[in-house]
């Protein structure tokens, strides 16, 4: 499941594609007829991320904004093509059928002057029209702006919302690290923070599941709960709230400085520079759908020095050298090292 970095990288990209634009709006696969026949034909007013959850606000003749609201789930992608006027991912999502979250320049997709298709006027001119592809796949909702086409599909979830709809929404979800917070508390402690230090203190549950929880913090996913509690030395299955406070502040704060860096890059890079090492068998991730890391580029860490214990169970840890462990935990696999996370 795309965490929520690729969320964040999502809203930028499709505010830089959209924003202030009148759009079409389509449903190709037909399952969001009704919805998008309500956003057809309004502009694009805002873009925005919270955790894993996306939020574009389209406004129009009406006083009040609507919004569509997805959520990718395990299988959902936003997939681009543009007429070549600005750079674009190919697609963003799905992880398990993608290489990576960075940008890159798609091919000039304009029809050359005086193909088939092509409008007499522009021909004429010497002028090449952009003509957006057909859809591929069940694409459940198509964007279709100036310059570029949006497409979504498999989303786990895909409806337009009020504005109060969207505010009950936010209001069940915990602080997402990513966003700015919106100041200190009477404390002086950023509310963010603040809030999941609380939330964290009052539970018995684990702190391995509480990082899942996304009403206890918003965006955070496998990977990233993984190789924060290593990063914090802490171990998964110890109860919220015999977490030292000073922990918590600790561990939220490297979520911040890990998940920005991620919506910055398109690439979740925990490992510190002294704890990476290619050139070792030992040090390689299992399987290849951890891949989450675009390899070559200019100055990028390869994919297997990128994490510390995500999916390198039997391994030996980076740190200390004892085998990473796994288990299942609420119904997701977790990786940890049993020395340092004491």
């Amino acid at each position: 499941m795309p965490e929520g970095h690729t969320v964040h990288r999502l809203a930028r990209t499709l505010s830089t594609l959209f924003d202030g634009q009148t759009l079409a709006v389509s449903s190709p696969q037909g399952r969001f007829s009704d919805g998008a026949a309500l956003l057809s034909g309004r502009v694009l007013v805002a873009s925005e991320a919270w955790g894993k959850q996306l939020f574009l606000g389209f406004g129009g003749d009406q006083d009040d904004v609507v919004w569509l609201r997805t959520h990718l789930g395990l299988y959902g992608a936003w997939t681009f093509s543009g007429d070549g006027s600005a750079p674009v991912a190919h697609a963003i999502g799905a992880p398990r059928r993608r290489i990576g979250e960075r940008e890159t320049v798609l091919p000039d997709e304009r029809v050359a002057p005086g193909a088939p298709g092509t409008s007499p006027s522009l021909a004429s001119r010497g002028v090449a029209e952009w003509e957006p592809p057909a859809p591929r796949g069940a694409v459940r909702v198509r964007l279709l702006g100036d310059h570029a086409a949006a497409d979504l599909t498999g989303p786990a979830a895909c409806e337009v919302i009020t504005g109060a709809e969207k505010v009950a929404v936010e209001e069940r979800l915990g602080p997402d690290p990513i966003r700015a917070d919106p100041g200190p508390d009477a404390g002086g402690t950023p509310q963010g923070a603040a809030r999941f230090a609380a939330a964290v203190g009052r539970s018995r549950v684990t702190i391995g599941q509480l990082l899942m929880d996304q009403a206890v913090v918003a965006g955070v996913g496998n990977i990233y709960r993984a190789e924060a509690l290593h990063r914090a030395g802490l171990d998964p299955l110890r109860a919220g709230r015999d977490v030292p406070a000073a922990a918590v502040r600790a561990l939220w704060d490297d979520l911040v400085v890990l998940m920005r860096d991620g919506a910055r890059t398109g690439a979740i890079v925990t490992t510190r520079p002294e704890h990476r090492d290619a050139a070792s068998p030992a040090t390689a991730v299992r399987g290849g759908r951890t891949r989450q890391n675009t390899d070559g580029e200019p100055g990028s860490v390869p994919a297997d020095d990128a994490f510390y214990v995500y999916h390198r169970d039997g391994l030996p840890c980076r740190v200390c050298g004892s085998p990473v462990l796994v288990k299942e935990l609420a119904g997701r696999n977790l990786f940890w090292c049993g020395t340092c996370q004491v």
